[in-house]
């Protein structure tokens, strides 16, 4: 088959547009500009169009496009004069994921590391909405079984369509609201019909929304403060680990530092338990080496480190900084720099009462502009609503080596370059922070 994806740069389409490929169809696709996604497309030989054109679009079988692109794109109004088929992500995964045994995490934080930490457990393919450090890609693709570890999304609800086996559902935080026109029952009925499409359920049964079905889905329920103890935090070979027992399953060691990453272990041992014995997860768990944005370790000296974070919803955020706090005791660093760049006015606005939580601790706080992601600009007062911070409000960072020059307005404000420093957010600081723009 020969398959066109439209937004191919996004790490979701460009998940579905590798495995496709590995599958051995003809692939192709087109984005409004070059990124490392692009570019590594590109080399694995995939012909990618910059900017979005009619004319990428041939004789396809089939044309996929992300949830963002609209419909007056010049692509897509060329595929349907062509009489091609045009599909959206969420309705293109069916066809994609139909002859799958598919273990599907969903939940609004932490999909990715769960993914990846069954990924590192189980064979199988593997879509994953992050780059997993164990495999140096999104994607990992075995032709010797049909399992897929698939990072489901719900979004824009397309975990519905994700053919679940296995439901996993780590929590049922409300997220992506715009998408459910702000109606929570619409929202809470998505993750319902998700859970019951699966054989096989497992499910945080101490998440707010999920303790209520506790007595109507028949599932292997996960209690976390009762099921996983001893919790203590290690670093093997200068990284983070967290260790813990589960159950009366023994100790596990697992990539990360915090609670949550303990969670999202034991919830991907109990999905791998179905078919695996505990200690060929014990064993095979240490294969996890985290993923990329996620606590991402971009830069080590004796006297600094500093951390990429994916982070973007206060919830991640305030997980990921109890980490950080551990790591730099660990570590004998008496300073920790936040660096955040808001993602999404929407976002930043409908949950800025806990954004401004996110960061005790922090002995300097430093924001950016917010990470539009298409949205007009709205007015924020950031000076105002972070004033309790030592705050600093910058127009961007740049990275040589291990240190990091705060600039606004073109002059660097300060050189950081002791201690902790750790940037969140799911724009472009990824590759500021990198010292790669």
């Amino acid at each position: 088959m020969k398959i066109h994806f439209i937004g191919i740069g996004g790490i979701g389409i460009s998940g579905l547009a590798q495995y496709m490929h590995y599958k051995g169809h003809e692939v192709s696709g087109s984005d409004i500009k070059e990124t490392v996604i692009t570019k590594k497309l590109r080399a694995l030989g995939l012909h990618v169009t910059i900017p979005h054109s009619a004319d990428a679009v041939t004789n396809h079988d089939l044309v996929v496009h992300s949830a963002i692109i609209r419909p007056d794109n010049p692509e897509i109004i060329a595929a349907k004069e062509k009489g091609i088929e045009v599909l959206a992500r969420r309705e293109a995964l069916p066809k994609i994921l139909h002859d799958k045994k598919v273990y599907s995490v969903a939940g609004a934080h932490g999909k990715s590391t769960t993914t990846a930490i069954l990924s590192a457990i189980m064979s199988g393919s593997a879509i994953i909405g992050a780059e997993s450090k164990e495999f140096g890609s999104n994607v990992r693709y075995d032709a010797t079984n049909d399992v897929m570890i698939f990072e489901a999304d719900e979004s824009d609800g397309s975990f519905i369509n994700s053919n679940p086996h296995c439901a996993i559902v780590i929590n049922a935080e409300p997220e992506h609201m715009e998408y459910y026109d702000y109606n929570y029952e619409r929202f809470y009925d998505s993750y319902k019909t998700f859970i019951n499409l699966a054989p096989l359920k497992v499910l945080n049964a101490e998440d707010p929304f999920l303790a209520t079905l506790v007595n109507e889905v028949e599932a292997k329920w996960l209690y976390p403060s009762k099921e996983i103890q001893n919790i203590e935090f290690v670093l093997i070979n200068n990284q983070p680990h967290t260790r813990f027992t589960f159950r009366d399953f023994g100790s596990f060691d697992v990539w990360g530092f915090g609670k949550h990453i303990a969670i999202d272990a034991a919830l991907a041992i109990l999905a791998a338990h179905e078919s695996m014995s505990i200690e060929d997860i014990r064993k095979n768990i240490l294969n996890f080496k985290g993923i990329k944005k996620r606590f991402d370790i971009v830069g080590f000296e004796h006297d600094s480190v500093i951390i990429d974070d994916y982070g973007h919803h206060p919830t991640e955020i305030k997980a990921t900084f109890e980490s950080v706090k551990e790591y730099a005791m660990l570590k004998g660093f008496d300073k920790i720099t936040a660096i955040w760049q808001p993602h999404k006015y929407s976002r930043t606005i409908d949950n800025l009462e806990e954004f401004i939580k996110c960061f005790d601790g922090a002995a300097e706080l430093i924001i950016l502009p917010v990470w539009a992601a298409g949205e007009a600009p709205r007015d924020i007062d950031f000076q105002e609503n972070f004033k309790h911070y030592n705050l600093t409000l910058a127009d961007k960072i740049s990275r040589s080596n291990n240190t990091i020059k705060v600039i606004k307005d073109n002059k660097d404000l300060e050189t950081l370059d002791k201690g902790l420093i750790i940037g969140f957010g799911a724009g472009d600081i990824t590759y500021q922070i990198r010292g790669t723009l």
